[in-house]
């Protein structure tokens, strides 16, 4: 009788082997109100590492990190029409607090644009109080009808980033910096996912915007999933806060605005993204433990030189962990490593000790080498930055492979309903055809030029849409 699988498998059900991975992999666990989720401590390391390479980006882009109230007046959503409008079915109220009615409700915190206008709007004074940039680290709550783990719940952790300009052009250009030189960046170079950087239609784009960025990745299943956005806002805050400066001209001037974001919704894509049937594959720059060294039994010999190579490898600058539980099985604790998807894996046993070599499982490509232990220290670095790159162009393959360029409403709904992706030309689809694809569950995704940049306006000559299936 065949064993059965740990994961069920992925061409037989990818949203169980999504779920599957998961709870197998120890990355988080449904929380006790509907929508809400617990992060493990390994979902919770790579989120982690997520955050250190965000965060040092947004600093080279000049923000700085602040943070703002989780309760927000529920008056100061209303100043803004069709922000309040588009986020009234997420809003979580509270009437009540102290054992007394509250005299104004308060809103759980779904985004922060309204009570970061309103600070804004005191700090700047004059031009030469700007740009501000901000960002905070934060939860956020959206009262979420269809929850599914990391992809959707009712709480999520993000950074959110929020500035003030004195003229359009740099804040359009610093929402496209943003989009780029810290989202793109960090998404190609270190999750090793392939994202397309587009626009958003205006049906598409953030309540309250004048424009959306976006990052979509393709996940294994051909899904689309929204990676981050970014926003310009114009002067649509600004108005509704009275967030303004007096000019070097002497003139008092409103703001232009942006604000931009990305949230636990990675470890989800990253997840779909590069996860088989064994587990995760987690890319080595994002790896908080990129290798594991494991011995396989309890001999003081092995565990003395697991724990040397340990110390090697660490003094090198690999993140590395040492694994001599050896009261555990071998089998069961490399089974866990490959579901945690590990980078690396240094197996060591008494006969390997003997021979001066060691056992290396490389869980991205997969398969096993004998390697010598004096060459370890070399070659890993060699390995990971391989590894790193093959989940690259494993990604970028995927994406070009199952996207279909087509010129009919009929054969883009077609593509996205066979698992893959589309490319139309917006002049042929446009918002009627938008909204028929809607009807199919099928959305368009962004705005792209011919040679894959971002279309300066929504009505942009040649823009095509990118259409698709999506979480």
């Amino acid at each position: 009788m065949a064993k059965a699988p740990i994961l069920t498998p992925q061409a037989e059900d990818f949203p169980r082997w999504y779920q599957d991975l998961i709870n197998k992999a120890e990355l988080a666990d449904n929380g006790p109100v509907r929508g809400t989720m617990v992060i493990r401590p390994y979902g919770y390391g790579l989120w982690e590492r997520m955050q250190q390479e965000m965060d040092a980006r947004i600093k080279d882009a000049g923000a700085s990190n602040a943070y703002f109230p989780l309760f927000i007046p529920q008056s100061y959503l209303t100043r803004e029409a069709e922000h309040v409008e588009g986020f009234a079915p997420e809003l979580a109220v509270v009437t009540h607090g102290g054992g007394k009615e509250l005299e104004e409700p308060v809103v759980v915190r779904p985004t922060s644009e309204t009570i970061i206008n309103e600070y804004f709007s005191k700090w700047v004074q004059s031009y030469r109080d700007l740009p501000l940039l901000i960002n905070q680290w934060a939860n956020v709550v959206r009262w979420e009808m269809r929850p599914r783990v990391f992809l959707r719940t009712s709480e999520f952790l993000w950074q959110e980033g929020h500035t003030a300009h004195a003229t359009y052009e740099d804040a359009r250009d610093y929402a496209a910096r943003i989009h780029r030189d810290v989202y793109y960046d960090f998404m190609v170079n270190v999750l090793g996912i392939d994202v397309v950087l587009g626009r958003k239609t205006p049906k598409e784009r953030f309540a309250g915007a004048i424009n959306t960025l976006t990052l979509e990745g393709m996940m294994r299943d051909g899904k689309a999933l929204q990676m981050g956005t970014s926003h310009e806002l114009g002067q649509n805050f600004a108005k509704a806060f009275n967030t303004s400066y007096l000019s070097k001209d002497g003139q008092q001037e409103l703001v232009w605005q942006t604000s931009w974001g990305v949230s636990t919704r990675m470890v989800g894509g990253l997840i779909m993204s590069h996860g088989d049937d064994s587990g995760l594959r987690v890319p080595p720059r994002l790896a908080p433990v990129q290798a594991v060294v494991l011995a396989i039994k309890g001999d003081d010999a092995v565990i003395a030189k697991v724990r040397e190579i340990g110390d090697q490898l660490k003094a090198a600058g690999v993140r590395v962990q040492v694994d001599d539980r050896t009261d555990t099985p071998f089998g069961r604790r490399a089974v866990d490593w490959e579901l945690k998807g590990v980078p690396v894996r240094i197996e060591i046993g008494p006969r390997d000790l003997e021979n001066g070599t060691a056992m290396l499982a490389r869980r991205i490509p997969g398969g096993k080498e004998p390697v010598r232990i004096e060459d370890l220290v070399t070659l890993l670095p060699k390995v990971l930055e391989e590894d790193q790159a093959l989940l690259l162009s494993q990604s970028r393959e995927r994406r070009e492979q199952r996207t279909s360029d087509v010129s009919t409403l009929e054969e883009a709904a077609e593509a996205a309903v066979a698992g893959g992706w589309a490319r139309i030309p917006w002049s042929v689809l446009g918002a009627e055809g938008e909204a028929k694809l809607a009807e199919q569950a099928v959305t368009v995704r962004c705005l792209v030029t011919e040679d894959g940049g971002v279309p300066e306006t929504d009505d942009a000559p040649g823009a095509l849409a990118i259409v698709a299936r999506a979480y």
